[in-house]
């Protein structure tokens, strides 16, 4: 009988660190003494029976990979669970190969389909996920990133940077997209690490503060005005491209003719989105008898496949380590963390949402000190600004409209905007006043009794 191998695949699309773990988990199984196998392109050819589509994988061939961006073994979106008879394929292909333990790497696509591979298997292949992509969407604990989002936010800050100098010099608006289908968190940790004029994710809207196309429109013509009551006719502003997938079916639809990948996905990079905005908003400022420069730049291809830096390097090895020596050791039907520089299994079982059957999805919490912050940063309209009576007269006079006007106009705005808490920076300065205060106190009432 020939020895069992370990097959490693990955699923979805790029994220820097993709090497780094086919590297450790590969070097750990042969020094354990077990044969590895690539299996090239995700699940493209395996789900169709063709096993020819493999690279044996050696020390030798994986040993400096983890320098570099992209898959040594390829990646694909195609997806097994829309028939039960491509996933039986995908089974017997794996058998036939004589794999009896499969790494996959990928997001919550690629989890979701490692979940139904071993549950189609029934004990005869065990399967452990590594949990890949640069949305930081999947729900890790503690708020772990997943890896390649740590390189991605470095690079994707480098390119903001240079636009904002840009911006500044040629006296323009930059409006840039980043990945992000259903969460906010890249373009927010872009923005807010750039200091980005202003940021607009997904988690900002809620069913009574529903997204459409004007609403948006007119957040960014309203940070345009702002900026340029404050004599300043240049900015960026960052936007998560899920921002199309919160929209009304008849909003997506007026874009341009949606298509859809093997996951059921809108496909956002075909979708122009920040020139349909830059349109839109050059004609919303028309109305105000203003005109600037806009210019739309999506990143995304830029980030994915590119070199990781140190922190995701080591990460990714400790992960393709851990995953490697749990299935090697019996370990099974789990998604691989390091939490506190330990490694803990995430249980398919337990890391399903019982509503969608899916992987469950993090999202950006809009409620937490980390995003107030970022907020208070940003240039934008706020209910504070409407408030002020001296602020919205300089709003309303760089428009060229009354106070009423302007308020009729944006006012919508901010008032359902759950998103934006105002604080009091007066009552926090006291609150640490106070808490001096006490502390002092005891301090003195400790020296007392010890004198």
């Amino acid at each position: 009988m020939q020895p069992k191998k370990l097959g490693i695949l990955v699923g979805g699309g790029p994220a820097p660190g993709i090497n780094s773990v086919i590297g450790a988990a590969t070097i750990r199984s042969i020094i354990k003494g077990t044969e590895v196998i690539g299996i090239l392109d995700g699940f493209k050819w395996i789900m169709r029976g063709d096993i020819s589509h493999v690279k044996e994988l050696t020390i030798q061939n994986v040993s400096r990979i983890h320098f570099r961006g992209g898959s040594y073994i390829g990646i694909s979106r195609d997806n097994p669970t829309k028939n039960p008879k491509d996933l039986e394929t995908v089974v017997t292909s794996l058998l036939r190969l004589n794999i009896d333990k499969l790494i996959t790497i990928g997001g919550d696509d690629t989890a979701y389909s490692a979940m139904k591979l071993e549950e189609m298997a029934n004990g005869r292949i065990r399967v452990v996920h590594v949990p890949k992509t640069i949305d930081n969407d999947l729900e890790l604990p503690h708020g772990i990133n997943t890896f390649g989002f740590q390189t991605a936010r470095h690079l994707g800050v480098e390119i903001v940077k240079n636009l904002m100098v840009d911006a500044q010099t040629t006296s323009r608006w930059y409006f840039v997209i980043t990945m992000g289908r259903k969460a906010g968190h890249l373009a927010l940790g872009i923005g807010k690490a750039a200091g980005a004029t202003l940021t607009i994710i997904p988690e900002e809207f809620t069913d009574k503060n529903p997204i459409t196309m004007k609403k948006l429109v007119d957040i960014l013509v309203g940070a345009i005005i702002k900026r340029l009551s404050y004599g300043r006719p240049d900015g960026v502003a960052v936007l998560a491209e899920g921002l199309v997938e919160k929209m009304s079916p008849e909003d997506i639809q007026s874009l341009v003719s949606v298509e859809r990948d093997e996951h059921d996905n809108i496909r956002l990079a075909e979708i122009n989105f920040g020139e349909i905005l830059k349109k839109r908003v050059q004609e919303r400022l028309a109305d105000f008898g203003l005109k600037t420069t806009i210019v739309a730049k999506n990143i995304g291809y830029e980030l994915r496949c590119a070199d990781p830096i140190p922190f995701d390097m080591e990460y990714t090895r400790d992960l393709g380590f851990c995953a490697a020596r749990f299935i090697l050791e019996g370990g099974n039907a789990a998604m691989v963390s390091i939490q506190n520089g330990q490694f803990v299994p995430l249980y398919f079982k337990d890391i399903i949402d019982k509503k969608t059957g899916r992987t469950r999805i993090r999202m950006v919490d809009i409620n937490s000190e980390s995003y107030q912050i970022a907020r208070r940063y940003m240039i934008r309209l706020s209910l504070e600004d409407f408030q002020d009576p001296h602020e919205l007269a300089k709003y309303a006079a760089t428009a060229g409209v009354s106070l009423d006007a302007f308020k009729q106009q944006f006012y919508y705005l901010v008032e359902n905007d759950v998103s934006y808490e105002p604080f009091d920076g007066l009552q926090i300065v006291q609150g640490i006043r106070e808490n001096d205060h006490g502390r002092a106190k005891k301090s003195a009432k400790a020296s007392a009794e010890k004198a």
